[in-house]
């Protein structure tokens, strides 16, 4: 059976903090910003957690098992 490959995109996007859990970035931030509120675009800053909905689904790109 061959190896299994991690998902060169979701290496890139996703990170891990201390206890285990999955880091992503907001998204919406990068262009076409000129229409969005200052408070709409600093609430997009930073990273956050990934939902419990979509745990699954990351954890099968990042071959975590």
């Amino acid at each position: 059976m061959p190896k299994v490959k991690t998902n060169s995109g979701a290496k890139k996007r996703f990170s891990f903090t201390g206890t285990g859990k999955i880091k992503r970035h907001h998204a919406y931030h990068s262009h076409i910003l000129t229409k969005k509120t200052k408070k709409q675009k600093r609430n997009l800053v930073g990273s956050t957690i990934v939902d419990v909905s979509n745990m699954k689904q990351v954890r099968d790109l990042l071959c975590l098992r």
